[in-house]
């Protein structure tokens, strides 16, 4: 292998880091079915109102609230690669209990939020689990060129994940798609289960108490000047953006019509936006510096989203559909330093509830999110409650660059 070669693959020459990445790759398509297929399961399948697709979104986003701090707090007690693996294969056995009860015509609305809720609470394992790990992988060194190989692949998933799930929705119904969903799923559990490398075992550090470690998680990041600004703007953000995602699959379905492979395709191009973010946000963060482009990023891409509501049958989708790509893009660029700064700022043994922590105050708010999603749209319609989520985006990223005044003067010396 040349030496060039050897520089571009960079840490995929690390077999383990590899199947983290296949992993990934399989875990997040599925995911991405889970995104367009769910929902339209709702409004295709059992016809739910706007208040009743609020209050899936809801149950989908309530698990950090739910079960945020005592997350992080277990998972900093075990290995975090079990922890993914397990969260894996359940979550691939929940989605794959939708299926059989809609042919069964037994499938609720209530059966959809029950799974939605379970499968959002393994969501916060899974995901606090592999912040926790990545450090372990890839080492601290490398924490910005592995989140942004990560970010990549996600988002190369965002593209075929709705472009996939489109057709097929429309060919065997949303229902049948979660099957697809369900075997990325467990196939991602299953290649995480060939990693070799294996982490120590925490020490048990004599006693322990869970409401005490949970305290001395929320105490780390409220009393960091640094992590206490960037999950307070991450807050509102997050809270602006399910107001905005909840209407969204409702107004592309019944407002313009699109049907499921036209807004398969659209979020194909949210995807191809946070693709192009992936492979921007090594060289961003390099030239402007991790802590501006937490708050940059959004300032410049946010206001695009307020495009979609104008859109109508025809082409000017096309049009509307490249704010969606511009805010998945300001996104996966925000996300990568901003993930990396964190991980740097926080110590091993605090890592899971770091991420625990930050996880539920930042998204806290997100199931408050869907349900007045939900209300705006039955009230005024999807196409008001996309104005007043796209308006409230912007408005936060003005909240982060107040914050920056935090970041920009605070000592980031990397934590050991």
């Amino acid at each position: 292998m040349s030496k060039e070669t050897s520089s571009r693959l960079g840490l995929l020459r690390n077999p383990d880091f590899g199947l983290l990445f296949a992993a990934t790759a399989l875990g997040q398509l599925g995911d991405r079915i889970v995104f367009l297929a769910l929902p339209l399961v709702a409004i295709t399948v059992l016809n739910a109102g706007e208040f009743q697709v609020g209050l899936l979104t809801a149950a989908t986003t309530a698990g950090s609230l739910l079960i945020g701090l005592p997350a992080g707090a277990w998972v900093d007690r075990m290995r975090k690669r079990p922890v993914m693996i397990s969260a894996d294969l359940v979550r691939a056995l929940l989605l794959l209990s939708i299926p059989p009860a809609w042919w069964a015509h037994l499938l609720t609305i209530g059966w959809l939020c029950t799974a939605a809720l379970l499968h959002g609470v393994l969501t916060v394992f899974f995901d606090v689990a592999y912040a926790s790990y990545v450090p372990h992988l890839v080492g601290r060194h490398h924490l910005i060129e592995g989140n942004a190989r990560l970010s990549a692949v996600r988002s190369v998933t965002s593209i075929g994940g709705p472009a996939v799930a489109g057709p097929l929705v429309g060919w065997a119904g949303a229902p049948a798609a979660l099957l697809a969903s369900s075997v990325g799923m467990a196939a991602s559990g299953f290649l995480a289960l060939r990693i070799r490398s294996r982490e120590e075992k925490p020490s048990a550090g004599g006693k322990r108490h869970l409401s005490r470690e949970v305290k001395e998680g929320l105490n780390f990041v409220l009393q960091h000047p640094v992590l206490r600004a960037i999950t307070a703007g991450d807050a509102m953000f997050n809270l602006f953006l399910v107001l905005y995602q909840t209407m969204l699959l409702v107004y592309l379905d019944r407002d313009i019509g699109l049907g499921s492979l036209g807004i398969g395709l659209v979020l194909s191009g949210m995807g191809c936006g946070a693709l192009l973010g992936a492979l921007l946000a090594t060289g961003v963060a390099r030239r402007l510096g991790q802590r501006r482009v937490i708050w940059l990023a959004p300032l410049v891409t946010c206001p695009p989203t307020a495009l979609m509501p104008w859109a109508r049958p025809g082409w000017n989708v096309c049009v509307a559909a490249v704010g969606l790509a511009a805010l998945s893009l300001g996104g996966v660029v925000r996300v990568v330093s901003q993930s990396s700064l964190q991980q740097s700022l926080t110590p091993d043994r605090l890592l899971g509830r770091m991420s625990a922590t930050a996880r539920f105050v930042s998204w806290g708010g997100v199931p408050l999110g869907g349900v007045l999603g939900g209300v705006s749209g039955s009230v005024w319609g999807a196409a008001v409650t996309l104005w007043i989520g796209a308006a409230g985006m912007t408005l936060s990223s003005l909240v982060l660059r107040r914050a920056s005044r935090v970041l920009l003067r605070t000592d980031l010396a990397p934590v050991g």
